[in-house]
């Protein structure tokens, strides 16, 4: 079958790793099902994946892709769940050791067909596209628990999301302000701080700047480039929920200032079935819909890998079959 994937790991050069062409059709272990791919969308995870990070050597090639959309062998319409979770395992799945996401142990979706547990495939939506719905699983999950489940926020409170154009700060900016909260935002140009305010960002700032005040949460996939700034811009008690660091590890934890004002900082990974279900009702009840910056062949890949590379996103980067 047709697959996009990662033949080695490439540390320093992922791009180099990438390949499009054919690899094996996948077997059905029981209790599993085959989806035909409709859509899939990129994550960081992917290039991540390319460089090394988080997979076994013995893995490779692993077909790249976290989450997409599909149709099981009936024809039934499916969102996929990307976590995987040890069956004997009772509770939030994302607490499980022994889990694990697509591409990292199993094959991922850039392809024509993937295979999950029965339980990670999900009824789509019927007013959403297939290529919205590939943008649930990974960033708007991952929003969506940030947000609703990590935070402890108020309607009414003040939110910072550091980054304006990527999935996830999308994602925050548009369940943020569906919520009820008030969305400040960074960008590091003003076609990015543009975007964030057209998807309902109350306020805009440069990477960096000084607030009028300081905010309640703020919500980070950066890492090192925003951590001192985030830290800075929380009011006393405030908090910061990190899912990411795409620029590094920071510096430096300020614990003076973390304990001084009785900071709090929660991590967060993805999100279980049951919040899957949970922000596809959300976003339904309220007529949100995902921002994708580009939808392109599965067959154009590459380009799509450069974009996100380069940090030129304006939303999700979509795939289609």
């Amino acid at each position: 079958m047709f697959a996009v994937y990662a033949a080695e790991p490439s540390p320093q050069d992922p791009l180099a790793a990438l390949r499009v062409g054919d690899r094996p059709d996948p077997e059905v272990p029981a209790g599993w099902v085959r989806v035909g791919v409709k859509a899939a969308s990129l994550n960081m995870h992917d290039l991540w994946t390319l460089r090394g990070v988080g997979i076994k050597a013995d893995k490779f090639p692993m077909i790249l892709g976290c989450d997409g959309a599909g149709v099981l062998d009936d024809g039934t319409e499916v969102v996929l769940h990307s976590v995987i979770g040890d069956p004997a395992w009772t509770g939030d799945e994302t607490l499980d050791p022994g889990r694990t996401l697509l591409t990292e142990k199993y094959q991922g979706t850039f392809a024509d067909h993937v295979v999950v547990p029965a339980r990670n495939a999900l009824p789509k939506p019927a007013d959403l596209t297939f290529e919205e719905a590939a943008c649930m699983g990974t960033a708007w999950l991952t929003a969506y628990r940030m947000l609703f489940v990590k935070s402890g926020l108020r309607p009414g409170q003040t939110m910072l999301v550091q980054g304006a154009s990527g999935g996830v700060s999308t994602a925050l900016i548009q369940l943020g302000r569906a919520a009820g909260y008030r969305v400040w935002v960074t960008g590091r140009s003003e076609e990015k701080r543009a975007l964030a305010e057209q998807l309902g960002a109350h306020a805009a700032f440069e990477s960096g700047a000084r607030l009028p005040e300081r905010v309640d949460a703020v919500f980070e996939t950066v890492g090192k480039a925003t951590w001192s700034h985030s830290m800075k811009s929380l009011k006393p008690g405030g908090i910061v929920v990190i899912s990411g660091a795409t620029s590094g590890d920071a510096g430096a934890a300020e614990l003076q200032r973390l304990f001084f004002l009785q900071l709090r900082v929660v991590g967060s990974t993805m999100g279980t079935r049951e919040e899957l279900g949970d922000l596809m009702a959300f976003c339904a009840l309220n007529g949100l819909r995902p921002q994708i910056g580009a939808t392109l062949p599965m067959d154009q890949a590459e380009q799509g890998f450069k974009a996100m590379l380069d940090g030129e996103t304006a939303g999700k980067i979509v795939f289609t079959r």
